[in-house]
């Protein structure tokens, strides 16, 4: 497999992840995105009854369920909800004839028929309603796939362009699918969850989505805006927390703020040595960078630091640890 395969190989596979996690998040904001048009509860058990036919597969029923209330935003997201359950089990687009014998051929559409009919229902639903946080969701699970797929066939693999630099006629980048005139860019897939967000500002699922999409698109900065999201709506939980400090440790290389994240976390859980375990791997990492680099006072330092956090003194980190002291301790006396 090329680089350039398995870069559009992950987004797809990421694509399913999201979705997963998106599809629990469209049920959970229909309560905050349930119809606006005054038709009280009764409207609202009738579309909660909807989605769960079209949860089940049961679109022709869904259909004639739908067809039955005025049009309003939840009709129009509902209709969207439809055609997107259709989109899934229907044959992928086919590339259009060539224009002449020998002419490259073109790609296929971007979206299914299917998939275009779902994508304008739900932008209906949130024209009629911009707080409609499950039409949001909606556009934003059925974009996302496409979006990171695109973003990686975009950015160039490293061993595709050294042959393109080899190459005495470096061949032109392959011919992007037809999106049908659909803004499919990631930037339109991050705004969808935001707004998403605003919209229902009590769901966890939705910074979770955001998450997600946004590391898998390389957008860090709105991943660390779920983080930050999720913060606010998990207070007096040390997980989130503990989720921000691994994000920073592991995307931003950020070690100072994610040691604050920990710290916050352990204002939750004092005496949770995993916490104080990833505090202490942080001060290791950084010691045993100084003492590389035959920095001693400085590695010696660090490492003080690692050991105040150590509580399991027969672990493998603190044997780690006392063998770097050990080191040190040699060093001096020479």
């Amino acid at each position: 497999m090329s680089g350039t395969e398995a870069r559009v190989l992950r987004p797809a596979l990421a694509g399913l992840v999201l979705a997963a996690a998106v599809a629990c998040t469209q049920r959970d904001a229909t309560g905050g995105a349930s119809p606006g048009s005054g038709g009280g509860g009764e409207q609202a058990a009738g579309v909660t009854a909807i989605q769960a036919l079209i949860d089940q597969g049961r679109v022709d029923e869904a259909t004639q369920r739908v067809n039955e209330l005025p049009q309003d935003a939840a009709s129009f997201y509902l209709m969207g909800r439809i055609w997107a359950r259709k989109a899934e089990t229907a044959p992928l687009p086919t590339p259009p004839p060539a224009a002449s014998t020998g002419a490259q051929l073109a790609p296929a559409p971007e979206f299914k028929p299917e998939e275009l009919q779902a994508i304008a229902l739900y932008e209906k639903a949130v024209a009629a309603r911009p707080d409609y946080a499950a039409a949001h969701v909606g556009l934003a699970e059925l974009l996302a796939p496409h979006a990171l797929r695109r973003n990686a066939v975009q950015k160039p693999d490293p061993d595709d362009v050294g042959k393109r630099r080899r190459a005495r006629k470096p061949s032109p980048p392959p011919p992007q699918p037809d999106t049908g005139g659909v803004d499919v860019s990631i930037d339109r897939v991050i705004n969808a969850y935001q707004f998403a967000m605003q919209a229902d500002p009590t769901s966890t699922r939705l910074p979770e989505a955001l998450i997600g999409f946004g590391i898998q698109a390389g957008r860090i900065d709105a991943a660390e805006a779920g983080h930050r999201e999720l913060l606010k709506r998990q207070r007096e939980k040390p997980e989130p927390f503990i989720r921000y400090g691994d994000f920073l440790v592991n995307h931003k290389q950020d070690q100072e703020a994610a040691i604050e994240q920990y710290r916050q976390a352990l204002i939750w859980i004092p005496d949770d040595d995993a916490t104080r375990s990833k505090i202490a791997e942080i001060y290791m990492s950084r010691g045993i960078d100084r003492f590389n680099r035959q920095q001693f006072a400085m590695a010696e330092q660090e490492f003080q630091q690692a050991g105040k956090w150590i509580t399991d003194r027969s672990s493998a980190q603190a044997q780690r640890l006392a063998g770097y002291m050990a080191r040190l301790r040699e060093i001096r006396v020479r």
